[in-house]
């Protein structure tokens, strides 16, 4: 049977890119149902899925795999091959440590800078802690390229760049400044193949979320 992602809009959903990207990136095969997060089923739906009733899930047979950091450590046990995360254990544990701090935490960055990909790149002021938030990530990105070589954090696409891949996102979109090691990193998650494939569908979503839409009521798209 196969591997069966359940995801949000593919516009707005943060939590879903990461799980999504990350297999598509590994060349794990997988089926996937997008729902709308206003859909008048949602709920219902998911909840019927995982008792939390969020997205994304993970379905694999019987198995039942919820929260995007979750689903991305049952992936890479189950597929160790995909090299998810960093074989030599100081250096998986260090990606496993940013990972976590991301799934947790820089809710400021979060709430100020929903992710939008449908929303032309135009700059929104941050708050202190916005900023603050943006300046941990940089480092966080800088440290890892400068110590592992790049193109990707730990050398290799893995699990802590798809937890991070929706801040990518939303640095893109809304013009965060960052420094050129972090700007070099977006680049190439952007110039992903299962980049360009999930952004393209969002632009082709009919749904629109006002509270993830900051210039509302206006709705701007490329």
């Amino acid at each position: 049977m196969a591997l069966h992602l359940i995801l949000g809009n593919k516009n707005y959903s943060s939590w879903s890119l990461r799980p999504w990207i990350g297999m598509r990136t590994a060349g794990i095969a997988f089926e996937e149902t997008v729902i709308s997060l206003e859909a008048a089923d949602f709920k219902t739906r998911v909840t019927a899925l995982s008792g939390a009733g969020k997205v994304p899930v993970l379905l694999d047979g019987d198995v039942r795999v919820w929260e995007s950091l979750a689903i991305l450590e049952y992936l890479a046990e189950k597929f160790p091959e995909a090299g998810l995360w960093p074989k030599p254990a100081s250096v998986r544990a260090h990606a496993r440590a940013i990972a976590s701090e991301m799934h947790a935490g820089f809710l400021p960055l979060r709430r100020q800078l929903p992710m939008n990909m449908c929303r032309p790149v135009k700059p929104r002021a941050l708050d202190d802690e916005g900023a603050a938030n943006v300046a941990r990530i940089d480092a966080i990105w800088s440290e890892c390229l400068a110590k592992h070589g790049g193109p990707f954090l730990f050398g290799r696409f893995g699990a802590a760049d798809a937890m991070f891949a929706p801040v990518v996102s939303r640095f893109h979109t809304y013009a965060v400044a960052v420094s050129a090691a972090a700007r070099a990193y977006m680049n190439e998650v952007m110039a992903l193949p299962a980049w360009r494939e999930w952004r393209e569908a969002a632009r082709r979503e009919p749904w629109v979320l006002p509270h993830d839409e900051v210039d509302w009521p206006v709705v701007l798209k490329e």
